[in-house]
């Protein structure tokens, strides 16, 4: 899956709201906080980590596939 960033980035719990992988920033939060979110392969801890276009997201607990930041 592909998401594009109409700026220069976008905050990693508002990525999650908005694919609705989080359905409120404090789910959102609880993800990062029990690092089932990777980014690029590592677990990222920042909620509000800025995710540029290359930028890869994995929730492999929840969903099946990457998010490539475009």
């Amino acid at each position: 899956m592909e998401f594009k960033v109409t700026e220069d980035f976008i905050p990693l719990i508002k990525l999650l709201k908005t694919l609705r992988i989080a359905e409120s920033g404090g789910q959102a939060k609880m993800m990062v906080d029990d690092g089932i979110v990777l980014r690029n392969g590592e677990q990222e801890f920042r909620y509000r980590a800025k995710l540029v276009p290359g930028d890869v997201i994995e929730i492999p607990e929840l969903i099946d596939q990457k998010i490539v930041i475009i």
